[in-house]
């Protein structure tokens, strides 16, 4: 008698093997199935060798792929591969025997499974799903997302750290401290900055020496001696240095002893001269200060200048032109007399003009620069003549002398 001839009709779909990704291990399979580490695929489980009494009541276990069936034992098994084949008579007729066809896979049924994060591209491969692409992760709006192979991950941009579910600023000037000088914390970022006479190098983080000297030709009135982060002003000798930047004249005749008793110092900007204190050359003799007089008595003087007076002053060098100098002024005037003033010599270049300003008194005018340290002696006479033919003359020799600088 034939109990189960009802499943003569019944088609057990076979399941292909799972060909995996190189880098991907699967150990998961559908019910009735185990995973074979060696062959790399889900095989079939073998349920009437390992469940203990699988059919009961006298049945017999019969396997097949997912699972097993329970026969009676006089149940004939005839196995068709997809074949219109009819199973052979028997005494017991042809109600009495089991057909198990075998017949290709449903290839919608048969997709391997994949493990979580994975997708099945086709029924023997997994691919990996880019949550970050697809929206399907669970990143906050202030973090990014890193795809992983199976999975994702949240991180936080750069400048942020991760607290708890948020992201929270770094502040760089306090863990690190990349600048060079000085560091200034921003929300995700930093910001370095740098101390004065010092500028931000092209890579934003080191400081690179600013040179004032280069930068402008007026920032020191003689020399500018560039320094790290600093600059400092030099004077040459004979000058002092003021505000920093300035040059001042060091008046030596004032410090003390510069010259010897029998000399009298003159200060010129940037140094100083001794000159005798008796200037009176033969026949003149001093009748006071830096002033000689020639006697009407000795008859060397009849031809000469009454008096000879002394003089000293300095200027720059490069004074700007014209400029007035130096006045000469008559200091007795006499009644019905004519005064006139002239450079007697010292004026071979043409540097000087001499321009009378009222009848007892000229103006020497600078009219070409002069460079430089140099030393002029100019002779200024004052010619006085009378309505009885009388003729006087005195001379004012002027001692000038030209500074090395133009300050």
């Amino acid at each position: 008698m034939v109990v189960f001839g009802i499943l003569a009709a019944l088609m057990l779909a076979t399941v292909h093997s799972q060909e995996a990704e190189d880098t991907i291990t699967y150990t998961q399979c559908t019910d009735g199935y185990e995973w074979d580490p060696v062959m790399q695929r889900c095989k079939d489980i073998d349920e009437c060798e390992i469940v203990p009494d699988a059919c009961k009541g006298g049945m017999k276990c019969v396997n097949h792929f997912g699972g097993y069936l329970c026969l009676p034992r006089t149940a004939q098994i005839i196995v068709n591969n997809g074949q219109e084949e009819t199973a052979p008579e028997t005494t017991s007729g042809r109600n009495g025997n089991l057909i198990i066809r075998r017949t290709p896979p449903d290839n919608t049924a048969s997709r391997i499974p994949c493990a979580p994060g994975y997708e099945a591209t086709d029924h023997t491969t997994c691919q990996d799903v880019d949550e970050c692409t697809t929206g399907t992760h669970t990143c906050r709006p202030d973090q990014i997302c890193v795809n992983l192979r199976g999975s994702f991950t949240c991180q936080c941009p750069a400048g942020y750290q991760k607290r708890g579910d948020q992201c929270v600023d770094i502040n760089e000037c306090e863990t690190s401290n990349p600048c060079a000088q000085l560091c200034y914390n921003v929300v995700g970022s930093f910001l370095c900055q740098c101390n004065q006479g010092f500028e931000l190098s092209p890579d934003r983080i080191n400081c690179d020496d600013v040179d004032e000297c280069r930068a402008s030709n007026f920032i020191c009135q003689y020399e500018c001696i560039n320094e790290p982060g600093r600059f400092s002003c030099l004077c040459p000798d004979g000058y002092q240095l003021v505000r920093g930047r300035n040059c001042q004249d060091i008046n030596e005749c004032e410090l003390g002893n510069a010259c010897g008793e029998d000399s009298i110092c003159s200060n010129y900007h940037g140094g100083y001269r001794c000159y005798p204190r008796n200037p009176c050359q033969e026949p003149y003799v001093l009748t006071s200060e830096n002033r000689c007089v020639c006697p009407v008595s000795n008859p060397l003087c009849r031809d000469l200048p009454y008096s000879i007076v002394h003089k000293y002053m300095s200027i720059r060098s490069e004074r700007t032109v014209p400029s007035d100098i130096f006045q000469i002024q008559a200091t007795q005037i006499f009644p019905n007399t004519i005064n006139t003033f002239r450079i007697k010599s010292g004026n071979e270049n043409g540097d000087f003009f001499l321009r009378q300003t009222s009848p007892v008194s000229a103006m020497l005018v600078l009219v070409k620069p002069l460079k430089g340290p140099r030393e002029h002696i100019i002779d200024l006479e004052l010619l006085t003549v009378n309505s009885m033919n009388f003729r006087s003359s005195s001379v004012l020799r002027l001692t000038l002398i030209v500074g090395p600088h133009p300050f």
